[in-house]
């Protein structure tokens, strides 16, 4: 068993131990003084798990200078904020734990833009499509989102204390595969909480929740999630999914651009958003973070936001009837180059 399997359970069989005996000195009369039987300990253990919580970090720290990053489709169409970017600081997260290095969060933000067609993530401007050849296979198309709200409420000090996830535009919205690839994990087992996006509930997040789910193990960080094997030792990871959205199951293969769930706020989250990130292997215990880069897109900076048009298949190009109704015109008429993405200041 690697240290990078090792570390994570030692500092949650500490943490288990720590809250063992809290609860031992205020439910049994433990023999000697409180310092020897309780305090002690509990400072032995703390210890422990500052040390252990620091080789965890260095444990999943890459190795060397990192690799060029790996190109791969975004997975999501529409106009879409980053934050927590890799862009400005590695790690990006603040830490390198669970393969997190090169993470990403998106949030949707499909208010109307100069040249960008409003309403919710999953419509896109207008693209031209390029002649398909007829032997082509075709991905299965991505779900379309759900109607619903296209702002995203601002964080308040003390009220709303939460809010439903559906007052969120993010929410429900399709994610796409970002390559051909084939699925080794899929869970969307797990409840989407309300939002944390007022002081009292951050606070609750960050003191409370937080370290338990850090106890209980990884999947409950990332919550209802899907990892994708892209070959070549790499592998994506999405996270914080929708309870139920899940169009995929271990084992199945993927095609580039095909619906495998929706946007969720399962997990360790403030508010229904995409994390997204790569990795070397399929388990965020034991894995380095991998750089990546979207292709049309690349990786955008904190703040900034960026849309990406929506295509029958990733890597692809829109259907006739998708083009006519987007651009307005007779498809006929809109032959030339294909517009895949691009990226835009906030």
């Amino acid at each position: 068993m690697s240290v990078r399997r090792v570390v994570p359970i030692a500092m949650r069989l500490s943490w288990l131990v720590l809250i063992a005996l809290a609860i031992g000195e205020f439910v049994t009369d433990l023999p000697g003084p409180g310092w020897a039987t309780t305090l002690l300990p509990a400072l032995v253990l703390l210890a422990l798990m500052v040390a252990t919580m620091s080789l965890q970090a260095r444990a999943a720290a890459p190795r060397g200078e990192p690799g060029p990053p790996v190109e791969v489709a975004p997975p999501v169409t529409g106009r879409w904020k980053a934050l927590n970017s890799p862009a400005d600081k590695v790690p990006s997260h603040g830490t390198h734990a669970y393969g997190q290095t090169y993470a990403i969060d998106i949030v949707a933000e499909p208010e109307t833009a100069e040249g960008e067609a409003p309403g919710r993530p999953g419509a896109g401007p207008a693209t031209r499509p390029q002649a398909e050849p007829a032997t082509r296979p075709q991905a299965e198309p991505a779900p379309r989102p759900e109607a619903g709200p296209v702002t995203r409420p601002a964080f308040r000090l003390f009220w709303p204390v939460v809010r439903r996830n559906r007052a969120f535009p993010a929410f429900g919205a399709p994610l796409l595969a970002v390559a051909d690839a084939t699925v080794v994990v899929a869970s969307d087992g797990q409840r989407d909480h309300l939002s944390r996006n007022s002081l009292p509930a951050l606070a609750y997040l960050m003191l409370a929740e937080a370290p338990v789910r850090s106890i209980v193990g990884a999947h409950r960080i990332i919550g209802n999630h899907v990892i994708l094997d892209l070959g070549g030792g790499t592998y994506a990871v999405y996270a914080h999914l929708r309870r139920g959205s899940l169009r995929v199951r271990a084992g199945d293969r993927v095609r580039a651009g095909q619906g495998i769930g929706r946007v969720g706020n399962s997990g360790n989250t403030t508010e229904p958003h995409l994390h997204f990130h790569l990795m070397d292997g399929p388990d965020p215990d034991a894995a380095r973070g991998v750089p990546f880069t979207w292709r049309g897109v690349g990786v955008p900076a904190n703040g900034e936001t960026f849309t990406v048009v929506e295509q029958e298949e990733r890597g692809g190009q829109p259907t006739e009837e998708q083009a006519e109704k987007q651009a307005g015109r007779p498809a006929e008429q809109q032959a030339g180059r294909p517009v895949v993405g691009r990226a835009a200041g906030s």
